[in-house]
C-alpha cells in the first residue's frame, strides 16, 4: 500500500501510518528500531532499496529524508506498508526553510522506546555532534567512499568522533580483518613489515594500513593497484610472507609459510550487506575509534601511494636529473682542459714580452744618460783649455825667449 501526501504535516503522516497498518491487518508494529536515511534526490532510489533490503533482517520504521530544492516551505510524504515492504517506510521531502530544521518534522515520527540509527549514503555534515538529526540517533553511519575526497572525510570523522559513529569503509574490512587474525593465530610469528595494496582513493585501504601499523608496531606501506577495491595484504616474517590476495574481487588466495595455498570466498559486498551488519549492534565501535586515531598518525608519516602515471613521471624526472648531472660533470671535466689550453697559448706572449723588456733594459743600460753626457762634455772642454796654452809656448822660437829674458829682469 502506498499513500501519497502533498503539503502535509507530521500529524497527517502519523494518521496515515496507523490507517495503513490497520488496513494491512497488522495492528501490532513488531519493529525493533528506526532507521533514518538522509540523502539527495539522486541518491534516493539506491538508498531506499538498500534500506528496505536491510529491513528484511531488522524490521524497522524507515524514514527517508530527501533534501529537495525549492524556496517555498513545503512538506510532502509517501507512506508504504505491505506488498513486500518490511516494516514501514515513509519518504519525506522537505523544501525551503523547513529543510533547515528537519528534526522538528522527524522527531514525532520516531518509534517510541526503540533505538535510532541514522545513515548518510552521500554527503555528510561536517560535525555530526552539532547536526540536528544526528542528535536523535544512538548510531551514526557514514560512507567516506561516496565523497570526492575520502581521506579528508575520514580525517574529519576522526577529529569529530563521538561514541556511536562508524563508517562503511571500516565495515568493508570485517572479513579481511577476520582472515588476518586467523592467519596470525595459525602462524604466530614476528611480523617484520607489512604492505596493503588497493586501488587509488580507497579509504578502506588507508584505514587497514593505519590499523595494522598501530597493532603490529611495524611500518606498513600502501601500494596502488588497478583494483577492484582492496586487492592484497602481505605480512613479512622470517620464514616468508603471510599473504591474502584478491585480484578479481571474488576469490582470495590465502597463503601462510609452510602450508599449502588455499582459496577463500571474499566477494566485495554491496551496501545492503554493510548496512545490515551495522544494524546488528547498537553499542560504540571502539576498534573503529582506535583505527581513526591511528589514521591520523599514519597519514602524517606515510607517503602518499603513487599511481602508475606518477611512477612514470618520477622515473622521467630522475632520468632527466641524471642526464643533467652527467652533462654538468662532463662540463666540469672539460673546463680545466680549456683553461690549460688558454694558459699554454698565453705563455709565448708572456715570454716575448719579457724578452722585449730585457732588451729595452739592456739598451737603456748601454745608452748614456743626460747627466753623463753633460759631464763628458765638461771634461772635454777642460782638456781643450789645458792643451791650448802648452802648444802655443812650444811653437815660439827659442831666440825670442832669450831676448825677452833681460827685459824681464830689468823691469824687475
Amino acid at each position: 500500500m502506498i499513500i501519497q501526501l502533498t503539503r502535509t504535516t507530521t500529524g497527517e503522516i502519523s494518521t496515515a501510518l496507523l490507517r495503513a497498518r490497520r488496513s494491512a491487518g497488522s495492528p501490532a508494529m513488531g519493529m525493533v528500531l528506526t532507521l533514518l536515511v538522509v540523502c539527495d534526490e539522486k541518491e534516493y532510489e539506491s538508498a531506499l532499496q538498500a534500506a528496505m533490503e536491510a529491513g528484511r533482517e531488522h524490521p524497522a520504521r524507515i524514514l527517508l529524508v530527501v533534501r529537495a530544492a525549492g524556496r517555498v516551505a513545503a512538506l510532502d510524504a509517501e507512506v508504504r506498508i505491505g506488498e513486500g515492504t518490511p516494516g514501514e517506510v515513509v519518504v519525506i521531502r522537505m523544501r525551503g526553510p523547513l529543510a533547515a530544521h528537519p528534526a522538528s518534522v522527524v522527531r514525532p515520527l520516531l518509534l517510541p522506546d526503540s533505538p535510532v540509527v541514522i545513515w548518510w549514503p552521500g554527503k555528510t555534515p561536517a560535525n555530526l555532534a552539532e547536526d540536528e538529526l544526528a542528535g536523535l540517533a544512538q548510531r551514526r553511519v557514514t560512507d567516506a567512499a561516496a565523497v570526492k575526497r575520502p581521506i579528508v572525510e575520514l580525517k574529519l570523522r576522526a577529529e569529530t568522533y563521538h561514541p556511536g559513529d562508524t563508517d562503511l569503509s571500516w565495515t568493508r574490512l570485517t572479513r579481511w580483518r577476520a582472515l588476518l587474525a586467523a592467519a596470525l593465530d595459525q602462524y604466530p610469528a614476528r611480523i617484520q613489515a607489512a604492505a596493503v595494496e588497493a586501488e587509488r582513493g580507497s579509504p578502506s585501504a588507508d584505514l587497514l594500513a593505519a590499523w595494522l601499523q598501530s597493532c603490529l608496531k611495524v611500518k606498513v606501506t600502501h601500494k596502488t593497484t588497478a583494483g577492484p577495491g582492496l586487492t592484497a595484504v602481505r605480512m613479512t616474517t622470517a620464514a616468508g610472507d603471510i599473504a591474502i590476495t584478491r585480484p578479481d574481487g571474488l576469490l582470495a588466495s590465502y597463503a601462510v609459510p609452510g602450508q599449502p595455498e588455499r582459496l577463500v570466498a571474499l566477494k566485495r559486498r554491496e551496501t545492503t550487506d554493510l548496512i545490515t551488519e551495522e544494524l546488528r549492534r547498537m553499542d560504540a565501535d571502539e576498534v573503529y575509534a582506535h583505527a581513526l586515531l591511528a589514521l591520523q598518525d599514519y597519514t602524517k608519516t606515510a607517503p602518499a601511494p603513487q599511481t602508475a602515471a606518477a611512477k612514470r613521471a618520477t622515473a622521467k624526472t630522475a632520468s632527466a636529473r641524471k642526464s643533467t648531472a652527467k652533462r654538468t660533470t662532463a662540463a666540469k671535466k672539460a673546463a680545466p682542459a680549456r683553461r690549460t689550453t688558454k694558459t699554454a697559448s698565453k705563455r709565448p706572449t708572456t715570454r716575448r714580452s719579457a724578452a722585449k723588456k730585457a732588451a729595452s733594459a739592456a739598451e737603456a743600460a748601454t745608452q748614456p744618460t743626460a747627466e753623463q753626457a753633460a759631464a763628458d762634455q765638461a771634461v772635454d772642454q777642460v782638456d781643450q783649455v789645458v792643451e791650448q796654452p802648452t802648444s802655443h809656448v812650444a811653437e815660439q822660437p827659442a831666440e825670442q825667449t832669450a831676448e825677452q829674458a833681460p827685459a824681464n829682469e830689468g823691469t824687475t
